[in-house]
């Protein structure tokens, strides 16, 4: 297989019981993705294709900085397929879990594990706040990435459990695992599986992902699966601080009830919890190991501390109060006003990032429809001053410096600048962060005010609605900035998502993604009728002195083909945000 739908595979990265994964290029932008192909016998079975349908959006709305993002769901005839980020190195192989911890050997500290397992709990608790369980996880779908502050999980496969089937998703790994014996791979992955997993038995909740963690973490503190009688962290590794064992043994409870519900509060408790609390439990003093969490299981539950009823004390005698002989002394007390000193922060001075320009020349340009809206009428010519427009839209990595100058996301007048939940942009630990592989995205979720904002703190300015449409049509009688006629190989519309800036040919101008990607915002307040005014004062129109709604223009990624149009006119209200709104800047010309 060299080609499935608009990607041509490149080489296979692996397989599992859920499918084979192929690295694959996107034939029209050129960009790497990841696909996981989904097995055919068990995409011929229309029952799971009504459930995959009614469910997968639920899995590729989640949207965490530890979890793998679906760009696309596709199909190419028999073949159904999930479209995901590539973490390969430079090798072209996958960077799973499994291979980091080989690669790292024991160079790894007891709070790089808390790191790495606070990212998997985190990624766990919020997914399962949206009513979706992970079912499967195991060391090869926990993809590591670069990150700032070391490294970045990824958890993968989310949800495919529940789509597939328990019973499918356990048959295909049993016969996997007979068919490579003893592969430790697939050894480890039944070992992931909880005790109702399993056996088949009783309703699979959120807490099957729970008795997982316990595993993963065993595994990543001492480097082996925890089977049979198996001792516990602090007699293996005696240097850790953590209580590692109340954490564990709580995770690997038979009792799906008794499991933590949300993991990243558990870790907050039991590993700051003293030692004895456990040994006190499950009278380990002198035991030197742990069947399997079974003896753990019922130990813990009868010895809980449970609440003993206090003894009925006899009242004692009632003294004679004592009276205070001067009751106001208590307010005649000395006040000491203690100096106010303001904490001094460094200023720290963030340069921005500026993006090519080119020069639009001044003279006659024509804008509006004769066949288009009626706010596109009627067609009228314009008389422009020379002016310079950015050649392609501000991207995530341009924006994000000028948040960290701002401090924030309000402007001076407490005007949003952006909503980060509508961008690529998120907030963790107080530091901001791009998820993985959009830094060279159009920035998104951007509202006028902080549009106008990102152009001062720059030096430029927004451009007029007229500007705007000139440089599109490239002074040409034109319907769309790439001539008569627009496919989807010329620009990013109708499509899953944005796509980096310049990955389409730009209009005879020199400027990229002018239809397509992202509607950018004018500096013009829109009118219905102000074309009427236009065509009677033509030269260097600025729009209405006053409105309700800004201009926005060019289409975006999700829109039709009639909204790439060089006159096609969108507007909406300056503080409103959307995952399909962005800006490119411009400047005047002497």
């Amino acid at each position: 297989m060299e080609q499935l739908g608009d990607y041509t595979i490149l080489k296979k990265l692996g397989d599992g019981p859920f499918g084979d994964l192929y690295l694959a290029e996107h034939r029209f932008i050129k960009r790497q993705f990841a696909l996981k192909l989904l097995p055919s016998e068990v995409c011929a079975n229309p029952l799971f294709m009504r459930r995959f349908e009614a469910q997968v959006s639920e899995i590729a709305a989640l949207d965490h900085p530890n979890i793998a993002k679906i760009h696309n769901v596709s199909s190419d005839g028999e073949h159904v397929f999930i479209v995901t980020d590539p973490q390969v190195d430079s090798l072209g192989q996958t960077m799973n879990l499994e291979r980091y911890l080989e690669l790292k050997g024991k160079g790894l500290t007891e709070e790089d594990l808390y790191h790495l397992l606070s990212q998997v709990a985190s990624a766990l608790d919020y997914a399962h706040e949206s009513n979706v369980l992970h079912g499967a996880l195991k060391l090869t779908n926990l993809l590591v990435a670069p990150a700032e502050d070391g490294v970045r999980l990824l958890l993968t496969d989310f949800g495919l459990t529940r789509l597939i089937g328990e019973k499918i998703c356990l048959i295909r790994l049993v016969e996997r695992l007979a068919k490579t014996f003893p592969h430790p791979q697939f050894l480890h992955a039944f070992a992931f599986l909880s005790p109702e997993q399993k056996m088949g038995e009783g309703e699979i909740s959120s807490k099957v992902d729970a008795y997982a963690f316990g595993i993963l973490a065993y595994f990543m503190l001492i480097r082996k699966m925890p089977e049979g009688c198996f001792d516990l962290p602090s007699r293996l590794q005696p240097d850790f601080t953590h209580n590692w064992d109340l954490l564990i043994s709580r995770c690997l409870q038979t009792n799906p009830h008794v499991r933590p519900q949300k993991l990243v509060g558990a870790m907050r408790e039991y590993l700051l919890a003293p030692r004895s609390i456990l040994k006190e439990m499950l009278h380990l003093s002198e035991a030197p190991a742990v069947d399997s969490g079974q003896q753990m299981a019922f130990a813990l539950e009868e010895t809980l501390p449970q609440e003993t009823p206090k003894p009925i004390l006899k009242p004692k005698e009632i003294a004679r109060p004592e009276f205070e002989p001067d009751p106001g002394a208590i307010f005649q007390r000395e006040t000491q006003v203690s100096h106010y000193t303001p904490t001094k922060v460094e200023t720290q001075e963030i340069e921005p990032m500026l993006t090519e320009m080119v020069v639009i020349p001044g003279g006659h340009y024509v804008r509006g429809s004769s066949e288009g809206a009626r706010d596109e009428m009627p067609r009228h010519k314009v008389n422009l001053a020379s002016f310079a427009l950015d050649i392609h839209p501000v991207t995530n990595e341009q924006f994000v410096r000028f948040l960290q100058a701002m401090g924030g996301e309000k402007d001076h007048n407490n005007n949003d600048i952006i909503r980060l939940r509508d961008s690529r942009v998120k907030r963790s630990a107080g530091k901001l962060i791009i998820e993985s592989g959009y830094g060279k995205h159009p920035v998104v979720g951007v509202t006028w005010y902080g549009a106008v904002a990102y152009a001062k703190w720059i030096g430029k300015r927004l451009p007029t609605e007229a500007e705007w449409e000139a440089a599109a049509a490239a002074g040409r009688e034109t319907i769309y900035p790439s001539g008569i006629d627009i496919e989807r190989s010329q620009a990013n519309f109708f499509s899953s998502d944005t796509t980096s800036v310049m990955s389409y040919p730009p209009n005879p101008f020199g400027l990229y993604d002018m239809a397509g990607n992202v509607y950018e915002w004018c500096q013009d307040w829109y009118a219905y009728n102000y074309y009427d005014a236009s065509s009677v004062e033509p030269d260097n129109p600025l729009g209405p002195p006053q409105g309700v709604y800004r201009v926005l223009r060019g289409g975006c990624w999700k829109s039709l083909k009639e909204d790439l149009r060089c006159s096609h006119r969108h507007r909406n209200n300056p503080g409103a945000v959307n995952g399909t709104y962005g800006f490119r800047c411009a400047a005047d010309v002497s």
